[in-house]
């Protein structure tokens, strides 16, 4: 996978998921189970700390990360 700056520089929720997602998987969780927990209850022991991906997402607010959730999935549909 290539790590697109542009991207990233004018939509920073979307960095943030992809940075948090991938430390998920190299921690061998499933990052749409964790995310959706983390979503829906506020709880961020959902979120792994390794590669500090627990304060990464507890800067951005979860509506925030539920918006750009849906919007990417309604761009691609």
């Amino acid at each position: 996978m290539q790590f697109s700056f542009d991207k990233e520089l004018e939509n920073p929720v979307r960095g943030i998921i992809r940075i948090v997602s991938e430390a998920m998987r190299e921690k061998g969780y499933d990052p749409v189970n964790q995310l959706i927990g983390y979503i829906v209850s506020g709880d961020p022991t959902y979120i792994t700390g390794y590669k500090n991906a627990r304060s990464l997402i507890a800067s951005v607010d979860r509506d925030e990360l539920l918006e750009e959730l849906v919007s990417s999935y309604i761009k691609q549909i």
